[in-house]
């Protein structure tokens, strides 16, 4: 589904982006960028492992996968976890929608807090980096007040992930 954004293109080059989050068609859409400084071979595969989120969660939002034994990553597969939001707790249920390794995969919450979340990853191979982008089309309970913290929280989340995939994927030269 072609989104109409004013976001320039996923392409090799374009800028890092923080996560932007824009009106569209009744539909929130949030895109983040982040440039890692490895190829896209070492990038995809930590991706490729779905326990990995709780990695790239912040702390305090306590993130525990419930699925218990081997998730493989394919359309149809099914993710149950449980995290807090601002203290609470809250279940949520993933469904991989699109599976397209390594550029592409795609999820769903079948079940959970927003009335619509729709979660695009996408990997461009720039070499000896990856850019990494992410696109979540989401629709929120509770109107424009809801969204406000909403946004924030989300732009926290993508923020803290982009940290933790620059201390988990440094430049060649700075590894030791």
């Amino acid at each position: 589904m072609t989104i109409k954004t004013s976001i320039p293109e996923l392409e090799p080059g374009v800028p890092e982006l923080p996560a932007t989050v824009e009106r569209i068609d009744g539909e929130y859409v949030l895109t983040a960028r982040a440039r890692i400084p490895r190829p896209l071979s070492e990038v995809f595969p930590f991706f490729s492992n779905a326990r990995n989120l709780a990695k790239l969660t912040p702390a305090n939002m306590h993130f525990t996968i419930l699925t218990e034994g081997e998730i493989d990553m394919k359309p149809g597969a099914i993710l149950d976890y449980k995290l807090k939001v601002k203290g609470l707790p809250v279940r949520w249920r993933t469904e991989i929608t699109v599976w397209e390794p390594p550029h592409r995969f795609a999820d769903l919450q079948a079940k959970g807090p927003f009335r619509q979340w729709i979660h695009e990853h996408r990997f461009i191979d720039e070499g000896d980096s990856t850019l990494m982008q992410d696109r979540v089309r989401y629709k929120v309970w509770g109107g424009c007040l809801v969204h406000w913290l909403v946004k924030r929280d989300n732009a926290k989340v993508f923020a803290h992930r982009n940290k933790v995939m620059q201390e988990l994927f440094p430049p060649k030269d700075a590894r030791s």
